[in-house]
């Protein structure tokens, strides 16, 4: 395998792996109730889960773009 290839499988796994905390995490999570702090918390770590999984699927697209 090329350093690509390899590069886009371990990108696909940290994905996986992100995309499911994220669908777990989304099971509970019913927006910001204010003034409650695990409420604010596990918004901030929704948005991040989020934030690492679109940045993930963008590495990947550019990395298939490249290749092609």
């Amino acid at each position: 395998m090329t350093d690509k290839a390899n590069k886009l499988k371990e990108l696909r796994e940290k994905l996986k792996k992100w995309e499911e905390q994220l669908a777990f995490e989304m099971k509970t999570y019913r927006g910001v109730i204010h003034e409650s702090a695990s409420s604010e918390i596990k918004h901030s770590k929704v948005m991040v889960l989020r934030d690492m999984v679109e940045s993930l699927k963008k590495e990947i697209k550019n990395l298939e773009e490249s290749n092609k």
